[in-house]
C-alpha cells in the first residue's frame, strides 16, 4: 500500500510521555516565576492538567530541586492549600554594565530577584586597563557574590553590557574604541575563564531597549526605536518584535551619524583610546554638548535654561526625524542621562520639532525605569539562559 506522506515531507512524529512531561514542567515553571506561589489546584487551572498529574508533575520538579513548598494559601474557608513557588537556589546570574568610570554587577536568583551587588571603580582608559580587563570584571562580579553570600560555582551565566557591539565574524569589539581593553578577540575566552560561567557580550543601548520592551514604556510596541542619549548617543531598533543589529552589529550607532552643523565623526577602525568619535550627532547631543551650551554648568542645571533646551530639543529631533524616515517606528523612547534631566520639558519640544521635521510621527516618550536600564536588559537575558538550561527536565 502506498504511503499517502507527500514525497520529501517528514512524517509527524507523535510527542513522547518524557516530552509531554518536559513541556508541562517548563510551563508549569514559567506560571511560577510569572505569577509567584501558587497552589497545585491554581497550577492545574493554568495548564490544563488533571490533579493526578498536576501533582506528579509538583513531585517530579520538588526533586530535582526546581520548586519548593512556601507555605499556605490563607484567607480563604477550609482547609489551607499548599502554595508552590520556583526554588531561588536553583540557579544564579551575573549582569553587568560597562561604562568610563568603572563597571557595576549584579547578581540574582533563578526568581530575578537581587541578591548581591558589585562595584568597580576603573578609568576606561586607563593605561594598564588592556592588560587588567577580564581581572576587573572578575572583581566586580566577585564583589556581587560576597554581598549574596554566594559562592562562585554557584553562578549559571552571565551576561555584560558594553557601548559597541561584538562584531559577529570576528568577534571583536566594534564602535567603542574609547574602550581599549574590550578589544581583544580572545577576551570572551578570558572572561569565561575568569568567571567561570558562560559569558555573553551585549550592546549597552540594545539591553536598555530590551528593558523597554520587557517592563518598560515599549511594553505594548513591537517597532519602536530607544535613543539612547548620554555621555555616548547611540539608538536600538527593533522591528516586528525583533532587535536590527546590522552586519557588523552596528545598526543604531547613530552618534556617528553626520548631521549639519557637526564635524565629521572620525572615530571607529584605527582611533585612538579615549576618542569616542569627535563628531556627528554625538558631538550635538551628549551630556559634554549639553553642558557646554550651559558654559558647563551641571547637566540637571543646563536643561533648566529655555535656550539650552530649545537647542539641544533642535539637535535631537533632527537626529531622530533621520531615523524616523528611515525606519517608520510606532514609538520613540528617549533615555540616557539627557532624557532623564531634560524630562516632560525635553519631551515636549523635541516632539513639537518633529512635527515640523518628520513624517510619520512616532508616539515620544521618556523612559521611566527605574535603576540601571542596561542592567535591567542585561539581567532579563541572563536569566532567560539560565532558566532555559535549568528548567529543561527533558
Amino acid at each position: 500500500m502506498a504511503s499517502s506522506t507527500t514525497p520529501g515531507t517528514p512524517a509527524a512524529t507523535p510527542g513522547t510521555p518524557a516530552v509531554l512531561r518536559a513541556m508541562n514542567d517548563r510551563a508549569a515553571l514559567d506560571l511560577l516565576v510569572l505569577h509567584g506561589p501558587l497552589t497545585r489546584t491554581r497550577i492545574g487551572e493554568l495548564t490544563g492538567l488533571s490533579k493526578p498529574t498536576t501533582s506528579q508533575l509538583l513531585a517530579r520538579l520538588e526533586t530535582a530541586g526546581l520548586v519548593r513548598s512556601s507555605g499556605s494559601e490563607s484567607g480563604r474557608p477550609g482547609p489551607k492549600a499548599l502554595l508552590y513557588e520556583v526554588d531561588p537556589s536553583a540557579a544564579h546570574v551575573a549582569a553587568l554594565s560597562v561604562g568610563h568610570t568603572g563597571i557595576s554587577a549584579v547578581v540574582a536568583d533563578v526568581t530575578g530577584r537581587v541578591v548581591g551587588r558589585g562595584r568597580v571603580e576603573a578609568d576606561a582608559v586607563a593605561e594598564d586597563i588592556r592588560n587588567r580587563t577580564a581581572q576587573l570584571v572578575h572583581e566586580a562580579v566577585e564583589a556581587a557574590l560576597a554581598e549574596a553570600g554566594l559562592r562562585a560555582d554557584r553562578l549559571h551565566h552571565t551576561v555584560i553590557g558594553t557601548p559597541g557591539a561584538l562584531d559577529p565574524v570576528s568577534g571583536e569589539l566594534r564602535y567603542a574604541p574609547h574602550l581599549p581593553g574590550w578589544h581583544s578577540r580572545t577576551l570572551l575566552a578570558e572572561l569565561t575563564e575568569e568567571i567561570g560561567t558562560p559569558v555573553r557580550i551585549e550592546n549597552d543601548v540594545n539591553l536598555a531597549a530590551l528593558a523597554e520592551q520587557y517592563q518598560g514604556a515599549a511594553q505594548d510596541h513591537d517597532d519602536f526605536v530607544l535613543a539612547w542619549v548620554d555621555r555616548g548617543v547611540g539608538a536600538a531598533i527593533v522591528l516586528g518584535g525583533t532587535l536590527l543589529r546590522g552586519a557588523t552589529g552596528g545598526a543604531g550607532e547613530i552618534g556617528y551619524m553626520p548631521l549639519p552643523g557637526a564635524p565629521l565623526a572620525r572615530g571607529g577602525e584605527g582611533a585612538t583610546a579615549g576618542d569616542d568619535g569627535g563628531g556627528g550627532l554625538q558631538s550635538l547631543v551628549s551630556v559634554p554638548a549639553v553642558r557646554a551650551l550651559a558654559g558647563d554648568a551641571p547637566l540637571a542645571e543646563a536643561l533648566t535654561v529655555p535656550a539650552v533646551l530649545d537647542e539641544t530639543a533642535r539637535r535631537l529631533a533632527t537626529g531622530i526625524a533621520a531615523v524616523v524616515a528611515v525606519v517608520d517606528p510606532e514609538l520613540v523612547v528617549l533615555s540616557g542621562q539627557v532624557a532623564e534631566a531634560g524630562g516632560e520639558e525635553l519631551r515636549t519640544r523635541v516632539e513639537a520639532e518633529l512635527t515640523g521635521l518628520a513624517l510619520p510621527r512616532p508616539l515620544l516618550r521618556i523612559s521611566e525605569l527605574e535603576g540601571d536600564p542596561i542592567l535591567v536588559g542585561a539581567l532579563h537575558i541572563a536569566l532567560e539562559q539560565a532558566r532555559d538550561a535549568v528548567f529543561d527536565t527533558s
